[in-house]
Parts: C-alpha cells; structure tokens; sequence
C-alpha cells in the first residue's frame, strides 16, 4: 500500500467452521449449524476501514474498528483490512485512492467529518466503489452513506456538568472565576457549528455569567502544547476544561492533576485514565453505531446517496453517569442536578437542534 500504509486484516472463515458446515450438509441440519452470509454466497464481503489519523490513543477510531470487525464476526465470508492515513492530511486522498484502485473492498469505511469530500473525489475515478462515513454528513452522491451524531446535545451535556462544577464551591480545585476551557486540536465546521455553541448552551444554562476561554493546539498530538495551553489557562482562573484534542488530551489532563483542577472528556469513557480529574464523560456510542451500519452494508440494505443525525434519545449520544468513579469522585448535589438534564436528553425532553450542513 502507497505511503506507507499500514494494514492490518482479520479473515472471519476459520477451518473449524468450514468442517462444521460440511458436517451439518451430510446430516441436513444446515439451518442450526450456519453463520449467517452475504446477500452474495458466491464471493466475500470485504471491508476496508480507513482511519484519518491512528487507531491507538483516538477512541471514535478505536470504536470504529472494534464495531466493524463485531459486525463482519456474525457472516461466513466477511471479512475487514484497516489503514492507517496518519496526521498529513494531504495525504489522504492518495492513500484512500489506492484502496479503490486496489479493487479489493465492496465497502470502505471512515470516520472524520472532512472524509465524506475525500471519498467524493476519490469516487469520481471509482464509481463502482461504496463508502460509509460516520461521523460526517454528505447527502446526495449515490456512493456514499454518512451518518451525523448531534454533538450539539453531546457539548451541551459536559457544559452543564461544567457550569455545575465551576464556581460551586463544592469540589476542592473549583474557585469562584466563572471561567471554563475549551482546547481544540483544530478548528472544523463540526467544532465551530456544534461543539462550541453546545457547550456554552450548557454551561450558560446553569450561569449565564460563565465565561469560555477557547484555544486551538494546532494539531492532534502535541500533548506538551497542550499542557501548555491548559497551565495559561488555570493561571486566568479557569478550573475545568473540555479537551476536543486526540492524543494531545494527555497533555490537558497531565496539567489539571498537577493543579488539582477538572477534565471533561469527549466521545469516550474516560475517567479511568485520571480519576478525580476527569469528572465527566460525554460519548459517541460509535462501536454501536458501525456494527448497525456494516451489517446492513452485508446484507445489503444500506441506502447509499443519504444522510441522516442520531441523537441522544437514539441513544448514539450519552453521558456516562454509571461508572463508579463518577459517582465516586462527583459530590451528589452535582450529580442531581445532572441527572436530570442527562434524563431529559435521553427522553427526548430536551432535544437541540443541529446546523444544516
């Protein structure tokens, strides 16, 4: 594979299974003994999973490949290659071209709001070639799926837990400034029309007086820039930050647990990585999400040419509120008042309303 790539497969036909189908044939017994298959038993279904960046240390990635794989273990001759693009942009196109001009993949599979341009130009030469991309939207091209999480509800969540925390005089590392963070590895149209304006909504729905000191890194891996970012930061007086940042998070949590002050963590279960620290989890159920997504793609059912949001009251969108460290570490009254706004969400009761893309 061009650049570099690097490619890692896991083929789901095994010889014991194999023996076992034969087995059930001889005896008539095929319908209890057989994984389910393809719409085409007479070839297999492969997946490609191109991952804009890397799998290791970027949660949405990791649940990307973990759903793919879960979905392609349920059928006989499905099978899944994942590539890594890395960081350089400009080199996407390029890699992403050479898995279709490889001829090798009945579905490529992404997961980045820029990817769903990359795939149009890259279909214009491949028009045989079908695309998934979650976590963007693109409607229209007749070769691509996209599906869109409403990260309006996502930012809102960790606001209000943030304007909950901020200023409390509750938990220890909090100080009356009314002032909390937000570090970016880079801005896009995602962070700009969602993420940000969801976040101070939640936060100004506990205080309209709270204040949003936003700052970009600049990419998605520098974590002593990050740290950098963060420490600036708390000497303003900010005591809790959201960090939309990769694997730069490390750095922002790495400065908060030398200040004793607060994370808010975005798309994954993090409060193990720094308890105490990290006091609330906002998710993207993106494992659930692309199993759903791939088993349709098998079965051919996936409707390519549309696009569609799943929301919180789907349940691609939450709030981790189960995890004993969160509860541990999160006085009750905070974590009340959270419940119920996170309840609301999830009924549909309180429901935002997504930019048109």
């Amino acid at each position: 594979m061009k650049q570099g790539l690097k490619i890692y497969e896991k083929v789901k036909i095994s010889t014991v299974l194999l023996l076992a189908v034969g087995f059930c044939l001889i005896l008539g017994g095929l319908a209890g003994c057989r994984k389910k298959e393809a719409p085409r038993t007479d070839q297999p279904y492969a997946i490609a999973v191109f991952i804009p960046g890397v799998v290791a240390g970027s949660p949405i990635y990791e649940m990307l490949v973990e759903g793919a794989e879960r979905a392609a273990a349920e059928y006989d001759r499905a099978s899944v290659k994942g590539g890594e693009g890395g960081f350089n942009q400009a080199e996407w196109a390029e890699k992403m071209t050479a898995l279709a001009a490889s001829d090798s993949y009945d579905l490529i599979l992404t997961s980045n709001p820029a990817m769903p341009y990359v795939c149009q130009e890259v279909a214009e030469s491949f028009p045989e070639q079908k695309f998934l991309n979650l976590d963007a939207y693109l409607a229209g091209n007749p070769q691509i799926q996209t599906v869109l999480y409403n990260q309006v509800e996502q930012a809102y969540l960790v606001g209000f837990l943030g304007g909950l925390v901020t200023g409390s005089g509750i938990l220890p590392g909090a100080n009356p400034d009314l002032k909390v963070g937000l570090i970016a590895a880079q801005q896009y149209p995602a962070l700009d029309r969602m993420m940000r304006p969801g976040f101070a909504q939640g936060l100004k729905a506990v205080d309209e007086a709270i204040e949003v000191d936003f700052r970009v890194i600049g990419n998605w891996y520098d974590a002593g820039k990050a740290s950098d970012l963060a420490n600036s930061m708390f000497d303003a007086g900010v005591d809790i930050i959201l960090t939309i940042a990769g694997g730069a998070n490390q750095g922002v949590i790495n400065a908060a647990q030398e200040r004793g002050k607060y994370v808010l963590y975005f798309d994954a279960n993090g409060y193990a990585i720094a308890p105490g620290t990290i006091v609330g989890c906002a998710v993207l159920r993106q494992d659930k999400l692309t199993y759903e997504q791939v088993k349709m793609a098998i079965e051919g059912s996936l409707e390519f040419g549309s696009a569609r949001v799943v929301h919180a009251r789907e349940g691609y969108v939450d709030f981790v509120d189960d995890d004993p460290l969160y509860t541990e570490d999160v006085p009750e009254a905070i974590r009340r008042r959270m419940n119920e706004v996170v309840d609301q969400m999830r009924r549909g009761e309180l429901a935002l309303a997504v930019p048109q893309f």
